[in-house]
């Protein structure tokens, strides 16, 4: 491993894997978690124990033989087909759609919210790198929508919203939550914005800051609103409670160390329909 990190991987399973929902899957490289949602297909959530090792890599530990398609994230909601990023230099995007099988989808984040998506019955995914930029502009809902002109339907759909930095460490500004609140506007044009922002507070979303100019906003919470009001079922969405922030022993934070370090997430396709 690159780095000597004992808790919780010091302790028998029994002693650590009791996230309801989450696995953690060991193998001689490490450990990685896997959504139990989307048990059916190959994929991972990595954390800094696998610190220097990138998507080439970390795919042998997922499934033989796969291809390796990421792109050079800026913070967009651009989602590409995977084919586009196959090899650098990496197409400028955060998000890609499978378009033939065997393929693996990377996305990487320190504190963003990487989505996995899967369709079960044919076999497509989509990877998201969600920050609040993503998330106001739609990235998921994007994937969600190139998934539907190949053919899935969204109420089919199996999303797995992975560790990321949490509410109660995620301080902004006002216009970030107010983004966000025009995404959900767009989704329901009857809704006021100070009627979107109440939601977002409804579901926890958003929250007071000790700074009356500040507040905290949970990204996987307001994700997971969007995927609802979008028409995903919600027990189709699984969103991990592992805050990025809050684990230092698992997890690079930007927010925590101000220090440019990742980890990344994963998924394979399965043999998609011709």
């Amino acid at each position: 491993m690159a780095e000597a990190v004992e808790a919780p991987f010091n302790r028998p399973d029994a002693g650590f894997n009791a996230l309801e929902g989450w696995t953690w899957i060991g193998c001689y490289g490490g450990y990685y978690l896997q959504s139990n949602l989307l048990e059916a297909f190959e994929h991972g959530f990595f954390t800094r124990q696998w610190h220097g090792r990138g998507p080439d890599v970390l795919a042998g530990y997922l499934s033989a033989g796969v291809s390796v398609h990421r792109p050079q994230q800026v913070h967009s909601a651009v989602v590409l087909p995977a084919s586009q990023a196959a090899s650098e230099p990496w197409p400028e995007a955060d998000g890609l759609v499978a378009d033939a099988g065997g393929q693996s989808l990377w996305v990487c984040g320190a504190d963003c919210t990487p989505v996995l998506l899967a369709d079960p019955r044919s076999g497509q995914v989509a990877a998201c790198h969600a920050g609040w930029r993503g998330v106001a502009g739609g990235i998921v809902l994007e994937a969600i929508r190139q998934l539907e002109q190949r053919g899935c339907q969204r109420r089919e759909l199996l999303i797995a919203l992975g560790p990321a930095i949490s509410g109660p460490e995620y301080q902004v500004e006002p216009s970030v939550p107010a983004a966000i609140a025009a995404q959900l506007q767009q989704l329901d044009g009857s809704l006021s914005l100070e009627a979107a922002l109440a939601a977002l507070e409804t579901c926890a979303a958003l929250k007071p800051d000790p700074d009356p100019s500040r507040q905290r906003l949970d990204l996987r919470l307001a994700t997971r609103l969007l995927l609802d009001r979008a028409g995903v079922p919600a027990d189709q969405i699984s969103v991990c409670p592992l805050c990025t922030a809050s684990e230092p022993l698992l997890f690079h934070s930007w927010r925590r160390d101000q220090v440019k370090a990742v980890q990344w997430s994963g998924i394979v396709s399965q043999q998609l329909p011709s």
